[in-house]
C-alpha cells in the first residue's frame, strides 16, 4: 500500500499533518501550488519508527497566504506521498 498524508490542520501558523505508511527518515516539505516551489525552511523528517503518526510544521512569518500542499519524499529522494491542497490565510 502507498504512503498517505491523510489530513491537514492549521492553527496558529502550525500545520499538523497526519500520515500513514511513511517510513522513518522520510522528508516532508511544504510546496506552493502556484509556482511548484519547495519551501526549504519547512522541511520536516519523520522521526518515528512507527509508520502511522502526525508531524508538526511551524510556518515562518515569510510564508504568504495562498494554496499549498505537502509532499513526502522517501529516503532515496523519490516522491512518496502528497496531501490534498489547502489554504494558508
Amino acid at each position: 500500500m502507498k504512503p498517505l498524508i491523510s489530513s491537514i490542520e492549521i492553527e496558529n501558523r502550525v500545520i499538523v499533518a497526519k500520515y500513514q505508511r511513511l517510513m522513518v527518515g522520510a522528508k516532508v516539505v511544504l510546496i506552493e501550488k502556484a509556482s511548484g516551489r519547495q519551501l526549504p525552511e519547512t522541511v520536516t523528517r519523520v522521526a518515528s519508527p512507527v509508520p502511522v503518526g502526525a508531524l508538526r510544521i511551524k510556518l515562518p512569518e515569510a510564508i504568504e497566504p495562498g494554496t499549498y500542499f505537502l509532499r513526502a519524499f522517501n529516503g532515496h529522494g523519490e516522491d512518496a506521498a502528497q496531501s490534498a491542497d489547502f489554504e494558508i490565510r
